[in-house]
């Protein structure tokens, strides 16, 4: 399966990929949704900031589900994961802040990112606000 993954610019978390500063992509919900259970290793994951090209991707060297988490398991997950999710020790306070109320976090272990030639695609059928998109081959949704 190939993934596409939209971020937020202004998290400034999207270079830290290709940096390797960021090895896990993480995905928190308040109910199950893309990728849970549609993800797995070996899969690619496309990265793109919101409103620009594709131009970064990464395969999966592992994926790690939570469910029912509370705000203990929250700050446990960054508290673990945070650095190699690209969070520093001063901003983990800021995004436990957003997640403590979620419910459901996938911890996506990213290998191998790399630059590619940024692409557009088309998010018709997923939803305008979608922040990730799962498809059986990249070309269903690529526009050039």
């Amino acid at each position: 399966m190939d993934h596409v993954a939209i971020m937020r610019e202004s998290w400034g978390l999207t270079e830290k990929i290709l940096t390797r500063e960021k090895n896990i992509e993480s995905r928190w919900y308040q109910t199950r949704r893309a990728p849970w259970d549609k993800i797995k290793k070996g899969d690619v994951v496309y990265f793109k900031n919101s409103g620009e090209p594709v131009t970064i991707k990464a395969e999966v060297g592992k994926v790690l589900q939570f469910s029912h988490l509370t705000r203990a398991k929250v700050k446990e997950i960054l508290k673990k994961y945070g650095k190699d999710d690209g969070l520093t020790k001063e901003n983990i306070p800021e995004f436990f802040s957003r997640f403590k109320d979620k419910k459901y976090c996938i911890l996506i272990f990213l290998k191998n990112p790399r630059n590619v030639k940024p692409f557009e695609i088309n998010k018709k059928g997923f939803g305008a606000m979608s922040s990730w998109i799962t498809v059986g081959a990249l070309a269903e949704i690529e526009v050039g």
